[in-house]
């Protein structure tokens, strides 16, 4: 089983930057993609983006494309999610999931971090 361990949040202002990193362990991660989520309180889970750890496959919601970039480090196990030009809005408790590809349906995120606070002042 795979388990994942979130870190990078913080307290940031408008039109700052932040990094949050999603370190992965305990199984062969070739056939995961990994997704990041954010939810707000009241507000159901967003889907913020997403990357296969084959390949050069990279996804994002259109409400953070042009500002937010998914990458992987393979030899660390590690994703991450730049984050800039960050907006009030972008508050959130950020997710690290993963699915395994050729055991789940796409959206089927079964394996989810602790999750991370970030908080974006005006």
């Amino acid at each position: 089983q795979v388990q994942l361990v979130e870190s990078g949040g913080g307290l940031v202002q408008a039109g700052g930057s932040l990094r949050l990193s999603c370190a992965a362990s305990g199984r062969t991660l070739s056939s995961y993609i990994m997704g990041w989520f954010r939810q707000t309180p009241g507000k159901e889970r967003e889907y913020v983006g997403s990357i296969r750890w084959s390949g050069s496959s990279v996804y994002y919601a259109d409400s953070v494309k042009g500002r937010f970039m998914i990458s992987r480090d393979n030899a660390k196990s590690t994703v991450f999610l730049q984050m800039n030009s960050l907006k009030p809005e972008d508050t959130a408790v950020y997710y690290c999931a993963a699915r395994n590809l050729l055991e789940t349906m796409a959206g089927e995120y079964d394996i989810w971090g602790q999750g991370t606070q970030v908080t974006v002042s005006s």
